[in-house]
């Protein structure tokens, strides 16, 4: 028996307590990898099915994107051609173009308007409950019921926003007629459902110490005060993830376009956005070698953008208790 352990056990037998040998380092490292070949096993239907519907199709289409495949028929390699294609479709760049301006326009609303909500739900009233729940609500809808509640306000001739501003003596324009209006439209259709988002503010709001708003309060700090150099420093990291996460979404927004203009991207192309034009050209034309080509383009758009916001955070996030 080694020292240690012996001088254990006298040591328990004076104490009449229990005496447990330490394992031995081989018998140990047996007893991880043990339980490491357990882990493993209880993890094979997840890794299997990553491998299977996840890196199988992700490496497929990298493939593709090389090719002319058409579904129907096996493609062969041709190479870049799909790729300079692309930099020769006047609808490749009008999609793009449709994208940032729908991701530049909606992310950074969509923070101000969830912020500025979260704070007015989060204050002490009566009915607290009742208009947390209002505004949550939108978000429950189904995406396709929603868009058909908003071509009906929508619509210039009895729409109920067209409407209301006649009784203002404003001439409503033609919304979604109106390659001006388009994407303004979708903008606010897509306004309508933040309400998971302002969950995610309402959390991050009452994650915040209130000892923090106590000693502002010692000191005389106005509400303003309290807003800027508490409130928005400490939220700051849950609007980082909610613009990662708004950025990525916005850049494959489909639905809402798709079903609105049946996928015809009307008026105009106006509303002909990048993953629209991906799957009209995948499944409509069944060019999926071009439409893998241009999923790997918005994938690398999508990792660019986002890198670029991580390389941002540390001027501007604020995490608790870190220096």
């Amino acid at each position: 028996m080694p020292d240690q352990q012996r001088s254990l056990a006298n040591r328990h037998a004076v104490t009449n307590e229990a005496y447990i040998p330490i394992p031995r380092k081989k018998a140990w490292n047996a007893y991880e990898n043990k339980i490491k070949l357990y882990g493993f096993l209880f993890a094979m239907p997840w890794i299997i099915g990553l491998l299977l519907f996840n890196a199988f199709p992700l490496l497929a289409s990298l493939y593709y994107s090389f090719t002319n495949y058409s579904i129907l028929e096996s493609g062969t390699w041709v190479g870049l051609e799909n790729y300079r294609a692309l930099l020769q479709d006047d609808i490749f760049w009008v999609s793009i173009y449709n994208t940032l301006y729908y991701t530049a326009i909606f992310v950074p609303v969509s923070i101000i308007a969830g912020v500025a909500l979260a704070l007015l739900l989060n204050l002490n009233i009566r009915g607290q409950g009742i208009y947390r729940t209002l505004f949550f609500i939108p978000s429950l809808v189904p995406l396709i019921a929603s868009v058909i509640i908003w071509m009906w306000l929508l619509n210039p001739q009895f729409g109920v926003i067209n409407y209301l501003l006649d009784l203002a003596g404003i001439s409503g324009p033609s919304w979604l007629g109106d390659e001006r209006f388009s994407k303004i439209s979708l903008i606010l259709i897509s306004l309508w459902g933040i309400g998971q988002s302002i969950v995610i503010y309402l959390a991050g709001l009452q994650d915040i110490p209130q000892d923090y708003y106590d000693a502002a309060d010692v000191d005389g700090a106005s509400v303003f005060q309290r807003l800027r150099h508490i409130t928005l420093p400490l939220l700051t990291p849950v609007i980082f993830f909610n613009l990662v996460m708004g950025t990525i979404g916005a850049l494959q927004n489909f639905i809402l376009p798709q079903v609105l203009t049946g996928g015809q991207g009307t008026p105009a192309n106006s509303m002909m956005f990048y993953v629209m034009h991906l799957y009209r050209n995948g499944f409509g034309y069944l060019k999926m070698g071009y439409a893998s080509a241009m999923a790997w383009i918005l994938f690398l758009l999508v990792v660019g953008l986002t890198a670029l916001i991580f390389a941002t955070q540390k001027k501007w996030v604020y995490y608790q208790g870190k220096e």
